[in-house]
């Protein structure tokens, strides 16, 4: 198993996922800049991860989402591959039309960087290390990470049981008290239809190591430890 963590200029999480992958998982990656001529057929998973790709010109994640990489992405979300966007890496699956909606300024107009509450509203192969309803903690940090799409679609990822997580308090109440930046029914990721292509704007690889959380808290591992569980079962199909 092999797991592609793609660099653009700006990437800035890349060393920090590839350590939870090689050291802490102990599944091999690769880090792999956006402009080398690879084939990512060869590899079983693929994660953009957090920075500010192109410095955030014109808007978060635009530039990179005209990479010639992000055509291999999308064949590759065809065939059921699954393609985590964290952060940074959220917004370029967005611009890329690979994830519906936008990811607007947020609310308070100020870049945010805290620890979050988070409810697990759906069991995929992102979260099934995790009981559906449970509450979770990873640390947020961006200033594009108001989620938002038109009421109608919003409806539609409802009933596709799109919304993965939400911004929450720690007794999973998730009103706009407990919303950090906006989000449009405090929605912190969301899924494709297929449910193999996740966008989330909190940091997983920030929370996979409990030696570093100043909350003890290791829950991002669980949506690595999903992903590589899931492969499993496909891979052996």
């Amino acid at each position: 198993m092999n797991v592609a963590i793609i660099q653009f200029p700006g990437t800035n999480c890349d060393i920090d996922t590839y350590r939870v992958f090689n050291e802490i998982l102990n599944v091999e990656s690769t880090l792999i800049w956006h402009e080398k001529n690879t084939d990512l057929e060869n590899y079983d998973a693929i994660v953009l991860p957090g920075g500010f790709s192109y410095g955030d010109r014109l808007r978060a994640g635009i530039i990179a989402a005209y990479s010639p990489v992000i055509n291999q992405l999308k064949k590759l979300s065809l065939k059921g591959k699954p393609i985590i966007g964290i952060c940074n890496g959220f917004q370029i699956l967005v611009e890329s039309g690979l994830l519906p909606g936008a990811l607007l300024t947020n609310s308070n107009l100020k870049f945010i960087c805290k620890w979050v509450d988070l409810k697990v509203e759906t069991n995929n192969l992102f979260t099934n290390s995790f009981q559906s309803n449970s509450i979770i903690r990873m640390p947020i940090a961006h200033n594009e990470g108001r989620y938002y799409v038109s009421e109608d679609k919003l409806q539609e990822l409802e009933r596709n049981n799109q919304i993965v997580l939400r911004y929450s308090d720690s007794d999973g109440n998730t009103s706009m008290n407990n919303n950090p930046n906006g989000s449009i029914s405090n929605i912190a990721a969301v899924s494709n239809s297929d449910g193999n292509v996740l966008g989330m704007m909190p940091h997983p690889e920030r929370a996979s190591d409990s030696l570093l959380s100043p909350y003890s808290s290791n829950d991002g591992i669980g949506i690595f430890r999903s992903m590589i569980l899931s492969l499993e079962v496909m891979l052996k199909e």
